[in-house]
């Protein structure tokens, strides 16, 4: 079996689901993880984009990281 014959196997698996242009369900598959799957996932997101943009992760120390914390008041 090639190498493309599998990958195409492999793709007749896939779950896939078809909707009409403005009926899709507004489900939101995340709801229910916690805010450490929440961060593990964007982890996985942003190595796959520095991976397809071809583009080494970036490495940095934690004081110089990008982002801001948005404490909720008491």
């Amino acid at each position: 079996m090639t190498e493309m014959e599998r990958r195409r196997r492999q793709r007749a698996n896939w779950p896939i689901r078809k909707f009409a242009l403005g009926e899709e369900p507004l489900v939101d598959s995340r709801e229910d993880l916690s805010a450490e799957q929440r961060i593990m996932l964007t982890w996985r997101l942003s190595a796959e984009a520095c991976n397809l943009a071809g583009l080494p992760k970036p490495h940095y120390s934690r004081a110089t990281m990008p982002g801001v914390m948005v404490r909720a008041d008491d």
